[in-house]
């Protein structure tokens, strides 16, 4: 047939696109599993990119794979980590559990790209998967995708964030304002100590996320199918995560125990944790951005954020927290991924989970949702944003709250009787507490000193 060719595996002939690098096993999912649009991500590819051209390297150092071979691989490997091979790797999340398909899609791929660089045949179960399983190499492509996403993409957009938070901190740490709680009045707060809150949580889900990346750089390579590593020479998988090292610049070790490896994915949902808690942080301040700059007029209004587009197709010169309110929906999503996480985790039978594609995809787009969110965050929303000092000003003054300060003058119950008035009289609370006789004018004003309350 025009515009196909002929490959086999061991189940028979199927016609392959001619113009595709993949060969038999990766069109049989193709055409099996047309479940859903969701690709397997493209940060799972890469790190199958590192992973294989790791693991030919520890062949070819142990004497299993000759030079030529593994030039050529090393080669195709180069290729699809430049995106040069992209679009050749067109299988769904939603196939076999264990990934077999998205590693031989791989392995094909690179076997077939490789033999244009060889002389001799490479085979894509014999070469690039020698000494290998993709009950190993999956697990190990999700550690090294996660590793990467988190320490290169997501924890520089979560520094420059919380960059941008201390900044706010230092310039407004002389804006007094009214403190809440319960979404009530409570006593006066600087704005800036108020930052200081949101920049504290995320310094402490930095650490949290940090405190997870060992475990998941440790790797499932080398345990092949069950966790014994049959078929593997020894030194294989000491030998492949030290090259995966050295691929990446970060400290990958072998998994200690392989059969943990395979069948626990523990580190994933430590390390997703983490992002939930980040998420959480997240949903945390974008609402309180969003209530102290609600208004403009008939709200809180004690900020400004940027005004980045009209807010309704209806009312004109309205502006909507937009930057805001995408965060929330980020962290909404990250919390559904976590709870799939965990589900997907707890289904280690035996020797192998069979999750982990689904794993895979939530615990990555997990990442990438936050750094961009945050990124996009920062960038057009928070480093922009003011404080309305005259609102802080009027908000802090208005606020019966200030009674606290009288505690240690008059009595709790004195002081609650002076703000129930005040509320009730619509009065100051100076004026209520000289109508009580609890106190002259100029005792009230040397008690009640906002800016000395904070």
């Amino acid at each position: 047939m025009n515009g196909y060719r002929i490959e086999h595996d061991s189940m028979g002939e199927v016609q392959v696109p001619a113009d595709r690098l993949w060969g038999a096993q990766t069109q049989r999912s193709y055409e099996n599993f047309k479940i859903g649009g969701e690709k397997m991500p493209a940060e799972v590819i890469h790190a199958f990119g590192i992973l294989k051209k790791a693991a030919a390297t520890a062949n070819h150092r142990l004497g299993k794979l000759d030079g030529e071979r593994f030039t050529a691989i090393a080669a195709a490997c180069d290729e699809l980590l430049a995106h040069k091979l992209d679009g050749h790797f067109p299988l769904v999340v939603w196939q076999t559990g264990s990934g077999t398909q998205s590693n031989m899609n791989v392995n094909e791929v690179v076997a077939h790209r490789a033999g244009e660089f060889c002389t001799l045949e490479i085979h894509p179960n014999d070469h690039v998967n020698m000494s290998q399983s993709s009950n190993d190499t999956f697990p190990t492509a999700m550690h090294i995708a996660a590793v990467l996403s988190l320490s290169d993409r997501l924890l520089p957009a979560l520094d420059r964030l919380t960059a941008t938070l201390l900044r706010l901190e230092e310039e407004n740490a002389d804006v007094v304002k009214s403190g809440r709680t319960h979404l009530q009045d409570a006593v006066p707060i600087t704005l800036g100590q108020e930052i200081s809150g949101w920049r504290t949580s995320l310094e402490r889900d930095r650490e949290q996320l940090e405190a997870a990346l060992p475990g998941l750089c440790s790797l499932a390579l080398g345990g092949t199918a069950v966790g014994t590593g049959l078929n593997a020479p020894a030194g294989f998988a000491e030998g492949a995560a030290q090259a995966v090292s050295e691929l990446t610049g970060k400290p990958f070790v072998t998994a200690p125990n392989k059969f943990h490896a395979l069948t626990s994915k523990d580190e994933l949902v430590f390390a997703h944790g983490a992002l939930k808690a980040l998420a959480a942080d997240l949903m945390k301040i974008a609402n309180d951005v969003r209530w102290l700059a609600s208004g403009p007029r008939c709200g809180i209004g004690e900020i400004t954020i940027p005004a980045n587009e009209p807010g309704s197709s209806i009312m004109p010169g309205k502006v909507n927290p937009t930057q805001c309110e995408a965060v929330t929906m980020v962290a909404v999503q990250v919390l559904g991924n976590d709870a799939a996480i965990g589900f997907a985790a707890s289904q280690g039978n035996f020797e192998l989970n069979v999750f982990m594609p689904v794993l895979a995809y939530d615990f990555l787009q997990s990442a990438r949702l936050l750094a961009d969110c945050m990124e996009s965050f920062n960038v057009h929303c928070v480093s922009g944003l003011t404080a309305n000092r005259e609102r802080c000003r009027e908000n802090l003054h208005n606020s019966l709250m200030l009674v606290t300060a009288l505690n240690p003058y008059i009595g709790y119950e004195k002081a609650a009787k002076t703000s129930q008035l005040a509320f009730k009289e619509n009065i100051s609370l100076k004026e209520a507490c000289v109508r009580l006789g609890f106190m002259t004018p100029e005792e009230f004003d040397r008690a009640v000193r906002p800016e000395e309350m904070v």
